[in-house]
């Protein structure tokens, strides 16, 4: 496909050409909501602006008491005895900047980018992860000439920090019998099955002393990981920030009379941290030989991680000392216990192949004011190992003293490879593209088990275009999936059976 030429200094010029990429009306809709703040639990204004949408198209527009936005449009001519289609995708996004991106994420929409064959945004989360999906329910609402059945858009909120909006759905605005979750991110892939989960939030209050006299503080400093979605790519090896800190301040400790100021790791509850720092002091006689320790921990990393993360770096400078650090005793005891914390894979399945059952991600790690605070989610498709994942985090931090509050909870989906419209939509994938797609179930948390089980019986089925880097500012989007997803899911509409 061809691409306009991108002037890269002009923000206006890409966000021109992201809006004449094909199909034209699913990427002006995905730039229209580009420009709109939507991170979870913020959605006031992207609810305003899908209302006044669904409004302006003259279509029945309802927000329930949560914030969901559910707009019906009725049967093209003909259609009129086919099954009624739900087709669901969320409304918010992760927010997540590389450290060194200037950018306001309450005020700011997002600034994107064409390279090749993907769009991306600069240094910033791209909101594909649902903007795309939440675009093409758009563009079906707005077109006079697709056929489909009756079709009822679920616009859900807080997908990403809880789920809420799928939780709290009202379920008596919908009569549909089959749903359509736009929340797969690859294109080859249809999805029958997912992953539940639970959060772990911990605390714990830790003794403050005086930093020792006659030394030299560091701050620490890891970044360039990968990070990315804790569910969708935990299996794949990539390093945790928390963990690697953490590995740092343990051995550091046994070598040398070191002492913790702070320590501020990771972000979001579901991305796997991708940076943190540390400040830290060791007396003046030491300093020189600790920096050697660190140069050397550097090098071990590089190592170990150069096929995976090869943008890893560990940067350590010297800093003014803190008024405060935290005493040895509770020093021990937390690197300890983050140290024998569990995190990634807990189980792969005995009956999927490939599927990661169980797992858990270290995600936000704080110590500052005498507060050390942790949250990690877990996740699982099977319920009792959920709860034992969950029950070994807790059990690290109980041991060591840390109140545990564990919430969240929602569960998986269940696959039904019997499944009516997954039989139809793969006879459809192969007569479209010449080859066989891949039915699976995703260790990711799709709304579709909470939905499920407001909608007993609902035959659901969760596809997409392939996105790469989903909750990092490495993600992507693919322009030819886009529009390879789009046929494919204009054809699976014009094939739903009758009544």
């Amino acid at each position: 496909m061809e691409l306009l030429v991108i002037n890269r200094n002009s923000v206006y010029n890409i966000l021109m050409e992201v809006k004449n990429l094909a199909p034209q009306e699913l990427w002006s809709n995905f730039s229209n909501l580009n420009a709109i703040p939507r991170a979870s639990k913020k959605e006031e204004r992207v609810i305003a602006f899908m209302m006044a949408f669904g409004q302006q198209l003259g279509l029945e527009t309802v927000c329930d008491r949560t914030g969901n936005v559910v707009i019906k449009k009725p049967a093209t001519a003909g259609m009129e005895n086919r099954k009624t289609v739900v087709l669901q995708s969320h409304l918010d996004m992760v927010h997540q900047k590389n450290g060194d991106t200037d950018f306001d994420f309450d005020v700011q929409g997002i600034e994107m980018l064409v390279e090749d064959d993907w769009v991306r945004a600069k240094g910033t989360t791209l909101g594909a992860d649902n903007g795309i999906g939440v675009a093409a329910i758009m563009a079906l609402l707005a077109d006079e000439t697709i056929v489909h059945p009756a079709l009822e858009a679920m616009f859900t909120i807080d997908e990403e920090t809880g789920m809420t909006g799928a939780m709290q759905l009202d379920p008596a605005n919908f009569s549909g019998t089959i749903l359509l979750n736009l929340d797969t991110e690859e294109d080859d892939e249809l999805t029958i099955g997912c992953a539940g989960g639970i959060d772990t939030n911990t605390f714990y209050a830790y003794s403050l002393e005086p930093v020792a006299e006659d030394s030299a503080a560091f701050t620490i400093s890891i970044k360039g990981l990968m990070g990315g979605h804790s569910g969708m790519d935990i299996h794949k090896g990539r390093g945790n920030a928390n963990k690697l800190i953490n590995r740092l301040l343990y051995g550091a400790l046994k070598s040398f009379a070191l002492q913790l100021g702070s320590v501020d790791g990771g972000s979001l509850r579901n991305a796997i941290p991708r940076e943190a720092t540390a400040v830290v002091a060791v007396p003046n006689s030491q300093k020189d030989i600790f920096l050697a320790y660190c140069n050397t921990f550097a090098t071990i990393l590089k190592e170990e991680y150069h096929t995976i993360e090869s943008s890893l770096t560990l940067t350590v400078t010297e800093t003014s000392l803190p008024q405060q650090v935290m005493g040895k005793a509770d020093f021990i005891k937390i690197v300890n216990a983050i140290y024998a914390l569990p995190n990634g894979v807990f189980r792969m399945s005995p009956d999927i192949d490939n599927l990661v059952e169980a797992s858990t991600n270290l995600a936000r790690v704080i110590v500052k004011d005498g507060e050390f605070i942790t949250q990690s989610l877990q996740r699982s498709s099977v319920e009792s190992t959920k709860d034992d994942v969950a029950h070994a985090v807790s059990a690290a931090f109980e041991n060591m003293g840390c109140s545990v509050t564990q919430g969240g909870d929602y569960p998986g989906w269940k696959p039904n490879p019997d499944s009516d419209i997954l039989r139809l939509m793969v006879k459809l994938y192969r007569s479209n593209f010449d080859k066989e797609p891949k039915v699976e179930a995703c260790h990711a948390g799709l709304e579709c088990g909470i939905l499920g089980a407001h909608f007993p019986g609902m035959d659901m089925i969760s596809f997409g275009p392939t996105i790469h880097g989903a909750h990092s500012p490495d993600e992507c989007v693919q322009i030819s999936s886009v529009q390879k997803f789009w046929v494919f899911l204009t054809s699976v509409l014009k094939e739903i059976p009758v009544k």
